[in-house]
């Protein structure tokens, strides 16, 4: 088994799109209007609209009420990052600023437009590093 996607169910597809444009540098591919997705390297993050569940359960996912995932991206250099995304025009909101954490990642913590929270990281000790095969 594999994990390969996580998907985002939104009410606004267009700016949740926009946002995760500016903040990852990703350009999403958009093969519906009610659908898109950042493929990266080792799995998608993937945006619907939440009429999209109804082809699936209606109601079983509700927009804008996350409040146990995080969306986790590595990143070269997470000061580096916060620095970039305050002059963004989608400045998100930030809930920790950069942190090295106990197990050895510099984090910084913040939530899309949504509400979702969103990590980027980096390994900063031998250990972190060695987690991610780096």
């Amino acid at each position: 088994m594999q994990l390969v996607s996580v998907r985002v169910i939104t009410n606004d597809v267009p700016r949740l799109v926009e946002f995760y444009e500016q903040v990852t540098g990703l350009a999403a591919r958009r093969p519906a209007e009610q659908f898109a997705e950042f493929v990266g390297p080792a799995c998608t993050l993937a945006i619907g609209s939440v009429e999209t569940m109804a082809l699936f359960s209606p109601g079983a996912a509700v927009p804008e009420s996350n409040r146990t995932a995080v969306l986790e991206f590595l990143v070269d250099d997470v000061d580096r990052e916060h620095e970039r995304l305050a002059g963004l025009a989608v400045v998100p909101e930030v809930v920790q600023e950069p942190t090295t954490m106990p197990w050895g990642n510099r984090s910084l913590l913040f939530r899309d437009p949504d509400g979702n929270l969103v990590n980027f990281f980096t390994p900063v000790t031998d250990g972190a590093r060695a987690r991610l095969g780096g």
